[in-house]
């Protein structure tokens, strides 16, 4: 059984964390003395209420009359929980650091996105599919002919790397990664990149398209290193041009 998005409350992570620390089947009295300890105070009727649910879950499960014990999918759960507990907290300081024109908190979202890209890169390459591929081509066949007219490539830019996320198959990354991309400053970075770095921005879509036709997760992760370099080296001759001294 494979671990379904749900909502899971700060008693019901305590509650399962108890379970799986105890190594050993409980029951609903020992579970009240513990959650008390933890300072949450309930009744041995809640108790039984939020353990029903949880084994309808798949997240616990009956050892007769000695208790009850954590299942593999509860463990899960508890990872899933506290990866999105951590995703949200992250998530709300990329959105203060997305209004910011400080140079330092500029660095510290490409940063932040590099690190982001060069998970997804890997994923993608092993799990996009045919059509991904052709709409990836699609895209670096058109930013390369506007880019020879010296036209406006951020929109494109953005899209092909919108395509790479999903590709990814992996949610919570791609959200990271669509908020970051979104944010003003990096629309701006991108196409300031393609009149600065031009052909190394070229460069870098056509590896990452090659990385995903052949598979190849080494190669699409320097792909998205040299990008996500390259609009950090951008961001820091853009402040040089723009700020005083």
């Amino acid at each position: 059984m494979s671990v379904v998005k749900m909502d899971l409350d700060e008693r019901d992570l305590i509650l399962l964390e108890s379970i799986r620390d105890a190594e050993e089947p409980v029951g609903s009295w020992w579970l009240v003395e513990e959650l008390e300890k933890k300072g949450c105070r309930t009744s041995s009727a809640s108790i039984g209420r939020t353990l029903y649910r949880l084994e309808s879950l798949g997240f616990v499960e009956s050892q007769a009359n000695r208790g009850r014990v954590i299942t593999e999918d509860g463990i899960k759960a508890i990872g899933q929980a506290k990866n999105i507990e951590s995703i949200d907290r992250f998530r709300d300081r990329l959105e203060m650091l997305g209004v910011s024109r400080r140079p330092d908190e500029v660095m510290m979202v490409l940063q932040a996105r590099k690190a982001i890209m060069k998970e997804i890169a890997r994923l993608a390459a092993v799990n996009i599919s045919e059509r991904e591929t052709l709409q990836l081509k699609a895209a670096t066949e058109e930013i390369d002919e506007k880019s020879i007219r010296g036209e406006n490539i951020a929109a494109l830019d953005q899209w092909f790397f919108r395509v790479v996320s999903e590709a990814s198959r992996n949610s919570a990354l791609a959200s990271l990664e669509g908020m970051l991309a979104l944010m003003g400053q990096y629309s701006g970075l991108a196409d300031f990149a393609r009149r600065k770095f031009g052909t190394i921005m070229g460069d870098c879509h056509r590896m990452m398209l090659g990385a995903m036709a052949d598979r190849n997760s080494d190669s699409a992760e320097r792909a998205a290193v040299r990008y996500m370099e390259t609009l950090e080296a951008c961001a820091e001759e853009f402040w040089r041009q723009t700020l005083p001294e």
